[in-house]
């Protein structure tokens, strides 16, 4: 059981508290009920008091002892007993349902207006009677004097079913386009719909005609109150004979007498939500307003907020059990949200132990009580080394990741990294121990990190306020002091590093400065270690020392950078040194190339020639083509270059050509030698 307070008024919220899982079968459900005191001891007031998605309306008998809900997915109707604390019966429906009306004093009758123009009919033993109305319906009202039934909706008429004749009667023609809601009043059974239009029009059912229109939408607007578009109205209720309330679909909750076209008061919401539900509770003059994310109760006579309830989930329907200080909800979840409030009423009598209760808790408040599950990724599975356990009883997908075990959660944890807690310990104790030191006086010292670079921009620093205080102008922030660059300072990622390349042949540039600065930072080191305060600055010498020093600084400086090339220079070849003694000490293995298929193999050198050839430019690929004569550019007569390429050939092509040209010069070799025979051929017979 959730308990909260707001203005010193204790709600108790009934459906709250430790639900489990889904997924879990039945058996184990009730063998954790068995284990667990926590889950034994939660509150379940009415069984299974819940839907299968959404539950749209909820409402109570007369008699009281009834409980109907209706709701999706698929849609149906449930209705439960009081005096069994369970569900009496369910039944499924052909479309969703608007709303409905219980019109006897148990669940014998009741009429379900549809969504597809439907009107249905239920008595006790199931469905009795079904028709249809020309109009999309939104909301009816059940006039009981007469047996009409008013049906308002998508149209500018008011369509009116007498259940006595059981026929259509003649419709209550409006000049609103459409109309949202409708009620009428239990005393002198006047009959009011709210329209799109934002106004109100009640009509004598007796004479069928309008005998009064109100204006709320232009009631609605304050000096205070922020509307993007014309409000309509969305919610209404009689309270009484003289009063009526009405909610707007831009979350404000107007309250009316009758005798008046002036709202006695006009309540916001302040969320911009259309009104849901409007609710009287006589005992204390408080009305029960909800959008789909809060329920106001507040005073109706001054406006003043008694309490307020935000679910967790949106809001559909609120119902008030009579006599009572039980509320209803129907919400965009399965469970149907139940509330006891001790100070609006006693409990009704068929719960009459939450009274107890509440005294119980009051007395000995319950502590905080958290799930046994904990969610999982496949990641996380990885980190613990628990992916082997995918598959397993252990685990239970669900959508991207697995419910398991908290206890083998934290021992999985516990064995990943068994010092994690002492480390977060001594972070924790280190944090500490720094705050103290910071709300001590502390003096200007330098960082841990580039401590030169540092002195440097406090030197220039004190040049450049110097400057500014002769011009006049103001001072520029310091980098030391900007967030943006505080880690360059502490992290010793950013630490600058004398030794590489660039720094060694920058650095005889700013040597002189640099040694400046280090016996500064000597100082400095040693002033601190002493604890003794920081001496001033000697000051400067004059122009002509500083000149004389800059040109003896510029022939130092030349001969510095000299010494730093020669020592890279020395170090190179160290390390060229280095490197051949080593390849001379690795035993070199043979290698094996795989051939392309087309190719013959001839040399190492052929390879490294086509490396090189990769290698090169294209420029200097065109230049060696030319000079082989496999390529030819000529300029032409518009000014463009033409170039002309001859293909290479491969071997196979090469050994194909030799192998013809070898053919036919066989064959040629043969067709002279048989003309030769054959020329001799006839001489012989000539001479015969």
């Amino acid at each position: 059981m959730q308990v909260s307070s707001l203005n010193e008024v204790k709600i108790y919220s009934l459906s709250a508290g430790r639900s489990l899982p889904e997924w879990l079968s039945d058996r184990k459900k009730r063998a954790l009920q068995k284990k667990d005191v926590d889950i034994r001891r939660r509150i379940e007031l009415i069984q299974d008091f819940e839907m299968p998605t959404v539950s749209t309306k909820i409402k109570v008998s007369r008699d009281g002892q009834y409980i109907m809900a209706v709701g999706t997915y698929k849609p149906r109707v449930r209705c439960f007993d009081t005096y069994q604390l369970s569900q009496k019966f369910e039944r499924c429906l052909d479309s969703e349902v608007v709303t409905f009306e219980i019109l006897s004093d148990d669940y014998s009758k009741i009429v379900f207006l549809q969504c597809g123009r439907f009107v249905e009919f239920h008595s006790q033993h199931g469905h009795y009677y079904r028709t249809r109305i020309p109009k999309f319906g939104r909301d009816f009202s059940y006039h009981y004097p007469s047996c009409d039934l008013y049906f308002v909706g998508a149209s500018s008429e008011v369509y009116r079913l007498n259940l006595e004749q059981g026929r259509f009667l003649n419709s209550l023609q409006t000049e609103a386009s459409e109309s949202n809601v409708c009620d009428i009043n239990p005393v002198h059974f006047l009959f009011a719909m709210g329209t799109a239009e934002g106004k109100v029009e009640c009509w004598d059912p007796r004479t069928r005609n309008r005998v009064g229109l109100l204006d709320c939408a232009l009631s609605s607007v304050t000096a205070d109150t922020e509307i993007e578009g014309l409000p309509s109205i969305s919610a209404l209720k009689f309270d009484g004979a003289l009063n009526m309330a009405v909610g707007t679909s831009t979350g404000q909750v107007l309250l009316y007498d009758l005798r008046s076209s002036n709202p006695l008061i006009v309540k916001d919401h302040h969320y911009g939500l259309p009104i849901k539900s409007i609710q009287i509770q006589h005992q204390l003059d408080l009305i029960i307003s909800a959008d789909s994310r809060i329920i106001k109760m507040w005073n109706k006579d001054t406006g003043k907020i008694f309490t307020s309830m935000e679910p967790e989930h949106d809001i559909n329907d609120v119902c008030l059990y009579p006599n009572s200080g039980m509320l209803m909800t129907a919400n965009e979840a399965p469970k149907m949200n139940i509330y006891y409030i001790p100070v609006l009423g006693p409990a009704p009598k068929w719960c009459s132990f939450l009274d107890n209760l509440t005294e119980e808790l009051e007395e000995n408040p319950e502590s905080t009580v958290y799930d046994d599950y904990k969610f999982v990724t496949r990641k996380d599975l990885e980190n613990l080394g628990l992916a082997h356990l995918i598959g397993s009883s252990l685990l239970r997908a669900y959508m991207h990741g697995f419910f398991m075990d908290i206890r083998l959660y934290h021992k999985a944890k516990m064995m990943a990294n068994p010092f994690a807690y002492e480390e977060y310990r001594r972070e924790k104790i280190r944090q500490k121990i720094e705050e103290t030191r910071a709300q001590r006086v502390q003096l200007k010292k330098l960082p841990k990190v580039n401590k030169e670079l540092a002195l440097k921009l406090i030197e220039e620093e004190g040049e450049e306020q110097q400057i500014s205080k002769k011009r006049k102008q103001k001072n520029l922030p310091s980098l030391l002091k900007d967030d943006r660059f505080k880690v360059m300072f502490e992290n010793p990622d950013f630490q600058v590093d004398e030794q590489s390349e660039e720094f060694r042949l920058l650095n005889p540039l700013v040597s002189k400065i640099s040694e400046k600065r280090k016996r500064k930072l000597k100082i400095l080191e040693e002033l601190e270690a002493q604890g003794q305060e920081e001496e001033e600055e000697p000051e400067g010498k004059a122009s002509d020392a500083e000149s004389s020093e800059s040109s003896d600084d510029e022939k130092g400086w030349v001969e510095e950078v000299r010494k730093q090339r020669k020592l890279l220079r020395q170090e190179e070849k160290l390390k060229r040194q280095e490197r051949l003694k080593e390849d001379q000490q690795t035993l070199l293995k043979p290698q094996f190339f795989e051939i392309k298929e087309g190719e013959e193999f001839r040399s190492f050198k052929d390879s490294a020639k086509k490396q090189k050839l990769m290698k090169k430019t294209l420029e200097d690929r065109l230049k060696l083509e030319e000079k082989l004569g496999t390529l030819n550019v000529s300029d032409t007569t518009v000014g463009s270059k033409q170039a002309t390429f001859k293909l290479k050939k491969s071997e196979q092509q090469r050994k194909q050509q030799e192998a013809e040209k070898r053919h036919r010069q066989e064959r040629k070799s043969l067709r002279r030698s048989a003309s030769h025979l054959k020329s001799r051929r006839g001489r012989g017979r000539l001479f015969h």
